[in-house]
């Protein structure tokens, strides 16, 4: 009876950082591809498969070789071979048995197909540990390039590591990217899940073409368009719309929306072979995670954008330097710094604005779309005071019910200083510094008014 066997392709992908783009010149896709094949040269890959005398390794070499050859004709790839279990028996154990064969290099392709075909399984299955050689096989990252890598694997990891884990490391490291894996059999694909993309073959045909459907569908062109919509479906544009890569966190693309005559968004490129969450800059953020965009395709993607204005107004004499934080209700995040008459889109919804003020003052407010939520606060007083000399102390706001709440220090102002306070009932509680005890520090309740100068001597009687 034969043997069941699960021959695994897993593709990663690599991707060179994005170089800094000159005004006024579009973004673009990666024009070269570098393409590593990582093989599995272990014992296991000598079991039948597939009928007619055909073996894993077999099947294997010939797919390669196949693919090795078409590619000659591309000159926007550059390839390179690793292999992995291919110099010590079973018995050694040997867990580092991994070697970069052929590097990268123009026209490597009969060098390339040459070492696929003398390759004589020996060893065992160490996954995770090729996985991270592989990362050092590519040259410097530099813009223009995508970098990928295709592993083909007879199973699982046999020496202990952990390939998902060392996947979503090197992924959040900006090494490689969402793989895809094109399996035959289900066992090492539930162990393997974490690490992509599935695409399953049961027999040598069915993978051979699945590969050549990822790799077809890897460089293909794959657009998008985002449509922000507004109440009544009225387009909103010129906000700014991020690809983000979905393990890494990492923007992929940025992108300030744009609307024709017709209010209709335009398309842009984005590379197929990665898992995108969408981030649109409102305030507060809208995120779409994992948004299925279709390779090789065009995806439309319509999002809600229902937004208010807030504008903080002062009765009277304006403050230039009070500023407001605007928080969500519940959240310790600041989500804005806003100033006054200042007017600052938000999504609709229940906001807490925060007066740096002195005092402070919280307001709760509820913006409404296409509406203006206009936030009156008073005008504060000027209140001068006289302490004789510099000092330590306090002011303290006196509440309609008699307690007090701090406000701020006086430890050693000057002897004659201003303060700007709201309008309410406030005392200073002082003691100048080369007073000989406590039993000389000195309080002066008083009252601010709206717009009005007043002057408090804290020693008076």
């Amino acid at each position: 009876m034969m043997m069941p066997v699960r021959l695994i392709v897993l593709v990663f992908f690599l991707f060179s950082a994005a170089g800094v783009l000159a005004q006024n010149k579009p973004q673009k896709m990666a024009e070269k591809t570098r393409l590593l094949f990582l093989v599995d040269a272990s014992g296991s890959m000598l079991d039948p498969w597939g009928g007619r005398n055909q073996t894993k390794l077999s099947v294997a070499k010939s797919i390669l070789t196949k693919i090795v050859d078409s590619l000659r004709r591309d000159n926007k790839i550059e390839l390179a071979l690793r292999l992995y279990g291919h110099k010590f028996p079973p018995g050694v154990g040997n867990c580092q048995d991994t070697d970069l064969e052929v590097p990268f290099r123009a026209n490597n392709h009969q060098q390339i197909i040459n070492r696929i075909n003398s390759i004589q399984p020996k060893g065992v299955t160490p996954i995770s540990y090729s996985l991270e050689q592989s990362a050092n096989d590519f040259p410097p990252q530099s813009s223009g390039y995508r970098n990928l890598i295709i592993l083909i694997t007879d199973g699982i990891e046999s020496c202990g590591g952990d390939p998902c884990a060392t996947s979503a490391a090197l992924q959040k490291k900006g090494v490689f990217l969402q793989p895809y894996i094109i399996g035959l059999g289900m066992r090492a694909e539930k162990s393997l899940e974490c690490a992509g993309m599935f695409l399953n073959a049961d027999t040598p045909g069915k993978f051979y073409d699945l590969l050549n459907e990822a790799l077809e569908k890897s460089f293909a062109k794959t657009t998008v368009s985002v449509l922000l919509q507004g109440p009544n479906q009225k387009p909103v544009t010129n906000v700014n719309v991020s690809f983000v890569n979905a393990v890494s966190g990492v923007s992929q693309y940025e992108f300030v929306n744009y609307l024709d005559a017709r209010n209709i968004p335009d398309s842009v490129q984005v590379d197929p072979l990665v898992k995108y969450n969408l981030v649109v800059s409102t305030l507060p953020p809208i995120v779409r995670n994992n948004v299925d965009i279709e390779q090789g395709g065009h995806t439309r993607i319509t999002i809600p954008v229902a937004q208010g204005n807030l504008v903080i107004r002062q009765d009277g004499a304006m403050d230039k330097t009070i500023k407001a934080i605007v928080r969500q209700p519940g959240k310790s995040e600041t989500l804005q710094t806003q100033g006054l008459n200042q007017s600052v889109q938000y999504l609709a919804g229940d906001y807490e604005v925060e007066l740096l003020s002195m005092p402070r003052r919280t307001y709760q407010v509820k913006i409404a779309a296409d509406k203006t939520f206009t936030l009156h606060i008073p005008t504060p007083g000027t209140v001068n005071v006289n302490t004789i000399g510099t000092g330590y102390g306090a002011l303290y706001e006196i509440k309609s019910d008699g307690s007090q709440v701090w406000v701020t220090s006086l430890d050693n102002l000057r002897g004659v200083f201003n303060l700007n306070l709201l309008p309410g009932k406030y005392k200073i509680v002082f003691r100048v510094k080369n007073s000989p005890g406590s039993k000389y520090t000195a309080y002066k309740q008083f009252e601010v008014v709206a717009g009005r100068t007043h002057q408090i001597n804290v020693f008076d009687p």
